[in-house]
């Protein structure tokens, strides 16, 4: 039987970072996320919900996934 697999999608807002996709911001939630299992699935470029108003920044969505049990 194949394993089964979890996924988690972590949003990261420019204003979140400094205005500037900061790379040792994206590195620490990386490292964060592999001290708890999670492997880099993927990294997508997105408009993000901002926290206020009806528009969205500039962002980037990044999914982890883990092996369950």
């Amino acid at each position: 039987m194949a394993g089964r697999y979890e996924y988690k999608v972590v949003e990261i807002r420019e204003k979140m970072i400094g205005g500037k996709m900061s790379g040792a911001r994206l590195e620490n939630v990386l490292n964060d996320h592999a001290a708890q299992g999670w492997r880099l699935k993927a990294i997508t470029t997105a408009e993000v919900k901002g926290r206020i108003g009806p528009g969205g920044v500039e962002g980037v969505l990044v999914t982890f996934e883990r092996e369950v049990g």
